[in-house]
């Protein structure tokens, strides 16, 4: 395991080694790398010939964190993103580092910065615009609740949540997340949301966005909404869990069709 310093945090991740084009892979709130994939989200299961980085988001799985909201919107968290493929990803002589595939919960962001995303494969999309107002209140809820009660109480609450009907698994309902983290990881979650529409239909790069029926959390109105705007965009919309574990093979076939610019791939 690699730590990356970030402002505030550190960062721990992990790749595979092999050569091949880099795919930088998050999870999603209150999760980490090894809690996706005990949950059967993990993207990257079955990759092969590709350079995989995957990581736990600050104050998640084995990266530290401050107990500072801030550190936890979305922005930040994307920047985050990026720092596991500086390490794959060097920068060549004279250039900026070459793209790289995005997967799993992360917004559809990149393309306009320093470190273009080729394609964008996001997983389960939140709440956004119209729906994230209820749904941050919510977040700002569960923070208070947990302060007061502790996080045993928020612990049964959620083992008694209904699940998606594709949700392939539930092994683990605890957060992978510190007892004294986890109310400030609520409250940067509610102080976010998706960029404005207008920027999300900027984003060029060709995407497969990932999503599941059921979920209240991550409707699957996101993702028409995202599929709509974004000019070169799919939908996968899982009813069953067979469906959701066909995910990485969509993954894996959307990397084998992507070409790789000349020399970006020997300087996600």
């Amino acid at each position: 395991m690699h730590r990356i310093e970030v402002p505030g945090a550190q960062i721990a991740w992990a790749f595979s080694d092999e050569s091949g084009p880099p795919v930088v892979q998050s999870h999603g709130l209150t999760s980490s790398r090894s809690r996706d994939r005990s949950l059967d989200l993990d993207l990257g299961r079955g990759l092969s010939d590709t350079r995989l980085p995957r990581y736990d988001a600050r104050g998640h799985g084995h990266s530290t964190g401050r107990p500072v909201p801030e550190d936890y919107l979305w922005p930040t968290l994307a920047e985050d993103l990026l720092a596991p493929a500086r390490g794959v990803v060097p920068r060549r002589a004279g250039a900026r580092r070459g793209p790289l595939h995005g997967s799993g919960h992360a917004a559809p962001r990149g393309g306009t910065g320093a470190r273009p995303l080729q394609r964008v494969h996001p997983l389960l999309p939140p709440t956004a615009w119209a729906t994230r107002a209820a749904r941050a209140e919510e977040y700002r809820r569960a923070a208070t609740f947990l302060e007061a009660h502790g996080v045993e109480r928020v612990l049964a609450a959620d083992a008694a949540a209904p699940r998606p009907p594709a949700a392939p698994g539930r092994p683990d309902t605890v957060p992978h997340v510190a007892a004294d983290l986890l109310p400030a990881v609520y409250r940067g979650a509610a102080l976010s949301d998706l960029p404005a529409p207008e920027q999300i239909a900027g984003l060029a790069q060709p995407t497969t966005v990932l999503a599941w029926i059921g979920d209240p959390g991550h409707p699957v109105s996101t993702a028409e909404a995202l599929v709509s705007l974004m000019p070169n965009a799919a939908p996968q919309v899982a009813s069953t869990p067979e469906e959701v574990r066909r995910w990485p093979a969509v993954l894996a076939a959307d990397i084998a069709r992507s070409p790789n610019p000349p020399g970006a791939l020997t300087d996600r």
